[in-house]
């Protein structure tokens, strides 16, 4: 489930549509859950499917790391990539806001981490990446873990619409976390080795 306090608009004809800020989210604040409504989907599931569907589910879902397809119910579905993003997951099937995001402001994930099957050529936003590449979570978890881990104590300074949808146990996790009684998992944990995967199953 996306936060509460963002709607879908039409960025550009490049982007298409997006997710939006409609209020101050700051540094901490959960952006996304995965809940109940959210679909997941086997590779055999979307085999089986008619070409329209595959289609949708090529476009709107990410893949997680049993090598699943994740389809969101909501607008959360339309977040776009950046390559210097304002939200990143976690190990917890949650997001975060790695850093303030103001009113307008569109939220964004680095496709990096969502274990896509393809390279891709991102939007140029002056960055040294230009290109999405299958794994890139190998190459940037201990960047993307150091984001997290400098917004994770602010988790239960600020508000948080999305906790009621968090279960109990997550919550206390987090809390651990913060408090140091237990390491914050490495966002390394999302990652999905299709290599690995297809040998096992020769």
């Amino acid at each position: 489930m996306i936060h509460p306090n963002t709607k879908l608009k039409f960025i550009s004809k490049d982007v298409g549509y997006g997710v939006v800020a409609t209020a101050f989210l700051p540094a901490g604040t959960i952006t996304w859950v995965l809940d109940k409504l959210d679909r997941e989907f086997t590779p055999l599931q979307i085999q089986n499917m008619e070409p329209l569907y595959q289609e949708i589910i090529d476009t709107y879902t990410f893949r997680n790391n049993n090598g699943n397809l994740v389809l969101c119910w909501d607008n959360g579905r339309y977040v776009n990539h950046s390559f210097n993003s304002n939200c990143l997951t976690t190990a917890y099937d949650f997001e975060i806001a790695i850093r303030d995001i103001h009113a307008g402001e569109q939220l964004t994930d680095d496709y990096g981490y969502l274990n896509i099957t393809s390279p891709f050529r991102g939007i140029n936003e002056g960055t040294r990446r230009k290109v999405v590449y299958p794994n890139d979570l190998l190459k940037y978890y201990k960047v993307w873990d150091n984001k997290i881990k400098k917004v994770f104590p602010k988790i239960n300074k600020v508000d948080q619409p999305l906790r009621q949808i968090l279960e109990a146990k997550t919550w206390d996790r987090i809390e651990k976390i913060i408090h140091g009684e237990e390491p914050l998992a490495s966002i390394l944990t999302n990652y999905f080795d299709a290599e690995a995967h297809t040998q096992q199953c020769v």
